[in-house]
């Protein structure tokens, strides 16, 4: 069985500092050698990657603790420690980080540029060993730092289906086959509700350096707002499209409510959803009598582009790819693209530096 994995609850550490070293010359003809304890190495950091080629978060179910290394002890003969592996934990794009706790939004990764890494929680930093402690009063100081512990984190992980355009209907209205007729994503299909059980992604290609994202989600009933079916659990998916086509099934006897009633699930879910760019597809006019609904629900929708067709027949499907490419053509861009966005406590740390490791007056 397939599950499609869009939560995860992890916890991540990053490694404490190694401790300090007190150690002295011990060397022939070297009577009375210094302080000689070098320094423990940094701890590893924490940082997320972005890999295009995730779809889902199922990697985070089978592994939920990440703990980047310590750093090592420092030694003798003014030896540094080793610094601790840092751990790099690879996200989809469109995933989301939250506190565990506070549902605080932490960072939110939308790039897709292969191999971007962002830190997130730094290793703490080594101890200074006794050499940096010799002064004209103390030529054999006997103490050195221990290394400065790593931080933790429990968080939750969400991922949103990123794609230019959401396939929206009732179970059965013909969104898999549509689906699968414009981008060969190959989805389940069959005569009977409920066939979707993941969102699945096709590629719809507009022209030859122009692809357009779809996703179909699965079928939305009512009470889907407050969890009924599905739920929630896909509706969210829905909110990362740019744009929505609507799919009525016209050889159901409830095709002229059937557009009211998805947009009332919608709103109720976030009214943010309703204000999206739209199309409404009247399927299935091959049954008779659907051509003649697909004209009441025309009629009754004036202002909104309504086109009927038929995936089964091939009909109207020209018109159908036109009307997508025209949605995603006249949907405004905002932002420019971004490799995400992140929160106060995120851009804390990509503002840190190393200049906070430097011993006072020491060279590096």
């Amino acid at each position: 069985m397939i599950q499609f994995a869009d939560e995860a609850i992890i916890e991540v550490s990053s490694g404490k500092g190694g401790n300090g070293c007190i150690a002295f010359r011990r060397e022939k003809f070297v009577p009375n050698g210094g302080p000689a304890g070098g320094d423990g190495g940094r701890g590893g950091d924490v940082l997320f990657c972005v890999k295009k080629n995730l779809r889902t978060l199922a990697h985070l179910r089978y592994k939920r603790v990440y703990k980047a290394r310590n750093g090592g002890d420092g030694s003798g003969g003014n030896r540094y420690g080793k610094d601790g592996e840092d751990v790099i934990i690879p996200l989809p794009p469109g995933t989301a980080v939250r506190d565990y706790d506070t549902n605080e939004l932490i960072c939110e990764f939308t790039t897709e540029a292969e191999d971007d890494q962002f830190l997130f929680l730094k290793g703490g930093k080594g101890g200074w060993g006794n050499m940096h402690f010799k002064t004209s009063t103390n030529q054999a100081p006997k103490y050195a730092h221990a290394g400065k512990p790593g931080e933790y984190r429990k968080l939750r992980v969400e991922l949103s289906i990123m794609a230019d355009v959401g396939l929206v209907g009732f179970p059965n209205a013909g969104k898999s086959s549509l689906l699968d007729y414009f981008t060969n994503a190959r989805p389940k299909i069959a005569p009977y509700p409920f066939t979707t059980k993941i969102p699945n992604l096709g590629v719809l290609h507009a022209g030859e350096e122009r692809d357009i994202i779809i996703a179909d989600i699965p079928g939305i009933i009512e009470g889907a707002a407050d969890g009924a079916g599905l739920g929630i659990r896909f509706l969210k998916h829905i909110s990362r499209t740019s744009g929505l086509v609507f799919i009525i099934d016209c050889s159901d006897d409830n095709y002229l409510g059937a557009y009211d009633k998805l947009l009332a699930e919608l709103e109720s879910f976030s009214p943010e959803l309703v204000k999206k760019r739209r199309i409404i597809l009247c399927n299935k006019i091959d049954v008779e009598g659907a051509a003649v609904r697909a004209a009441e629900v025309a009629e009754k929708l004036k202002g909104e582009t309504v086109i009927p067709m038929s995936v089964l027949d091939h009909k109207g499907l020209n018109n159908v790819k036109a009307a997508i490419i025209s949605l995603v053509d006249s949907m405004e861009k905002k932002t420019a693209p971004s490799a995400g966005k992140k929160s106060a406590f995120m851009q804390e740390r990509a503002s840190c530096s190393d200049e906070d490791t430097q011993y006072p007056g020491s060279e590096q």
